[in-house]
């Protein structure tokens, strides 16, 4: 099960690949995360100097931490890939139009893990054309239920 999942993304990219990466966090971090308190909507993902980092991922402050004093909920924090697979999301996305975007975190064997993938920006027409496929599919399982009862 999810602890937080980037909704839009399947609405404004095309998914070409995907990538599961560990996230570097620190105590009071993996608290917050466990709690459902970060949103990964907004952010994207780098790679700068054979290293991947995700950047623009909110963490709450976890609200018992004595520590908090210079706590910042924007902070990058550093992906946990293999180098082949950086390499591979590097060398991808020098390529015109592809970007690196976080589809899900979730917890797998008490680690945080965050789905990351290889995506293309829709355009409008795009993005009609997946709606209007999506209602297609709706109305016909819809037609579908009724008949079967």
């Amino acid at each position: 099960m999810p602890l937080a999942k980037n909704r839009k993304a399947y609405y404004d990219y095309e998914i070409l690949d995907k990538f599961e990466a560990g996230i570097v966090l620190n105590g009071p971090e993996i608290k917050s995360i466990r709690n459902s308190n970060l949103s990964i909507s907004e952010s994207r993902v780098i790679i700068n100097k054979g290293e991947a980092w995700l950047i623009g991922c909110h963490v709450a402050e976890y609200k018992f931490d004595s520590s908090s004093a210079m706590y910042d909920p924007i902070r990058e924090r550093k992906l946990l890939l293999h180098k082949k697979q950086i390499n591979r999301l590097g060398g991808a996305k020098s390529q015109q139009g592809l970007t690196i975007i976080p589809l899900a975190v979730y917890m797998k064997r008490n680690l945080v893990k965050i789905e990351i993938a290889l995506a293309r920006g829709k355009k409008k027409f795009d993005k009609r054309a997946s709606i209007k496929e999506k209602d297609s599919n709706r109305d016909i399982s819809r037609i579908l239920k009724n008949k079967n009862k």
